[in-house]
């Protein structure tokens, strides 16, 4: 008996599929495409096989199912579930944080935060703060703004941390504990309470986590998650790197898992991890392949044959490996100002090799062209080695780059996962503070990495960026920065590839282009409905296209608010039109647009109410 046919009704759907682009009807059974064309067509295709016609989505707009290529849900739950003051506004679900665009606005948010505690034991957690912004944080400063309550501070990049006395005394962080970490204890400045880079991260979690990443707060962070990635039309991402022994894997199962959640959520072997743990060589390929045995298939799941590694710091942070010095404020080189390596290059290149050796997909996260000029040379140096087609070895990140590089990527056969964040969220003041304009315009070089032939994918890196992939295009193709200014125009893109590069391209990048990224039939039912067409609504709205739900491997499933249609979740631009958001209450949302946190309650009530009866 063949399973029922379902045909969808639409008013367009763009298929991503060149040889079919645009349809208006698509039949799905057994949770896969069986026909998409028009109305005419694909019951003509059918033939004789019962189905039903159903017109749900005659209104709407389908894309393939939106997909966020990189993402971290469990920094997405913690940072996300603590009390958030950063640079710009964040829309969530049920609550709006205000932007804090300077120090005093960034003291007058936490000492607000702090007051509104009753208990005075409790820890005061926060995630956002970066120096460029808020100023100079150390732990004195923290403590005249706490008293004797343990604050902790999570810089906006998640690769540093700031803690007050009351933490550092609460956490028993002494200098004997400090000397014993080796190479991590460097990146720790215990006088100023400051914890940097990933050794130092790597060192101070395991104190910290009772308290940062309670079971309480992951599985209330993890179902705001949820809520956010449904309103926000993300039905596949991927965590590039698992840390096994700090994710909650049986949380993931519980919520990300949920049988009418509709997303699906795939993870990757951590490199970096093995090797700071001396697992190296063929121990570490043993330790990869047991790693995916865990959960090789279901909706949650680990990606076969995939590994990430690291290069050099984050960009957050400006710890980026740069060619070039970094500059200060009155554009000369700073000689107190450098990057950092997150593996040391003999490290990389010996992991590099061993997962090339193996046949793997290498992901490397890189964001200075210093650090992109390592990952080339070790690709240049396998390929010559043991040449491998259709390798796809991705570069991750892609901050800085030189059109030099561009060329080798396209010469060596690498792909590109770029977050278009970076440009629209720093470049202004990075074009004032180390990187100098012409650097920081030029950050995340889409339109070359095009031009190259090159595989382009998109990521939010969330929390670095709003987990909305419509919002990312909407970057890319426009690169206007908070200061409302274009940086580097010759890089803005055509908005039919930044959408590509959320549906299939991002499916290449994880060799998932059989199953996603299109509407073509055999592929999986999964797309994103739209209340609006983003090809028609004019480019610099492109990020703010309500959401109105997924089909989701053929069940329909509608954003669970009450207004319908969700807009503009995500972190919300300081002061620019067309961006949402201003510095004060979170309610001005500065292009005339009502405001998106009625909508945000409302999903996030309805959210609850459903997983309530879901249970």
């Amino acid at each position: 008996m063949q399973p029922p046919v379902t045909v969808f009704v639409a008013r367009r759907i763009h298929t991503m599929d060149p040889a079919h682009a645009v349809a208006t009807a698509v039949a799905v059974g057994d949770g896969r495409v069986v026909a998409v064309g028009s109305q005419a067509e694909v019951l003509a295709a059918l033939g004789d096989t019962p189905h039903t016609i159903d017109d749900t989505l005659r209104a709407h707009v389908l894309l393939p199912g939106l997909i966020d290529q990189h993402l971290h849900p469990l920094l997405g739950a913690t940072t996300l579930a603590t009390e958030v003051v950063a640079p710009e506004a964040w829309v969530l679900p049920g609550r709006t944080f205000p932007a804090a665009a300077t120090a005093d606005e960034y003291d007058a948010r936490l000492q607000a935060a702090h007051e509104a505690l009753t208990d005075p034991d409790e820890w005061l957690l926060s995630w956002g703060y970066h120096r460029l912004w808020h100023g100079d944080l150390t732990r004195q400063r923290l403590d005249a703004i706490g008293g004797g309550r343990p604050i902790g501070v999570w810089q906006r990049s998640c690769h540093e941390f700031h803690l007050n006395s009351a933490a550092i005394e609460q956490l028993g962080l002494t200098e004997e504990w400090r000397a014993d970490k080796g190479a991590w204890g460097e990146m720790i400045d215990l006088d100023r309470g400051h914890f940097w880079e990933l050794g130092a991260m790597n060192a101070l979690l395991p104190k910290l986590a009772p308290q940062l990443m309670s079971r309480e707060r992951l599985t209330r962070g993890l179902h705001q998650l949820v809520a956010y990635l449904w309103a926000t039309g993300v039905t596949a991402f991927n965590e590039p790197g698992i840390f096994w022994g700090v994710e909650p894997w049986d949380l993931y199962l519980e919520i990300l898992g949920a049988e009418d959640v509709p997303i699906l959520s795939t993870f990757m072997v951590d490199g970096r991890t093995q090797s700071a743990r001396g697992i190296v060589g063929e121990a570490a390929l043993a330790d990869a392949r047991e790693q995916v045995a865990r959960a090789p298939e279901g909706k949650v799941r680990m990606l076969d044959g995939h590994v990430k590694l690291f290069a050099d710091g984050a960009i957050i942070s400006q710890l980026m490996q740069m060619r070039d010095p970094y500059l200060d404020a009155d554009g000369r080189p700073d000689p107190h100002h450098h990057g950092e390596w997150l593996m040391t290059p003999d490290e990389y290149r010996a992991m590099f090799e061993t997962y090339w050796a193996a046949g793997w997909q290498i992901h490397t996260h890189v964001n200075g062209d210093l650090g992109l000029d390592l990952v080339l040379d070790t690709l240049e140096g396998c390929m010559a080695a043991a040449p491998r087609a259709d390798h796809r070895s991705v570069v991750v990140h892609f901050a800085n780059s030189q059109e030099d590089q561009v060329d080798r990527i396209a010469r060596l056969g690498a792909i590109v996962s770029a977050n278009p964040y970076y440009t629209v969220g720093f470049a202004d003041k990075y074009a004032a503070f180390g990187l100098g304009p012409e650097r920081a315009d030029a950050m995340v070089r889409s339109r070359s990495v095009l031009d190259r032939g090159v595989p382009l994918s998109f990521h939010s890196d969330l929390p670095m960026g709003p987990a909305a992939p419509l919002q990312l295009a909407s970057f890319a193709v426009n690169r206007r920065t908070v200061g409302g200014r274009v940086a580097g125009p010759e890089q803005r893109i055509a908005v039919h590839d930044a959408l590509r590069a959320v549906t299939i391209g991002a499916a290449h990048s994880w060799r998932m282009e059989t199953e996603l990224g299109s509407i073509e039939p055999g592929k999986w039912a999964t797309f994103t409905v739209l209340a609006e067409d983003p090809y028609e609504v004019d480019p610099t709205r492109l990020g703010d296209v309500p959401v109105v739900g997924a089909v989701f491997e053929g069940r329909w499933a509608p954003v669970p608010s009450a207004a319908g249609a969700v807009t503009a979740f995500g972190a919300r631009l300081v002061g620019l039109p067309g961006h949402g958001g201003g510095a004060g209450d979170g309610h001005d949302h500065g292009d005339g647009s009502a405001c998106s946190c009625t909508a945000a309650r409302a999903l996030a009530r309805a959210y609850h109410r459903w997983c309530a009866t879901a249970a």
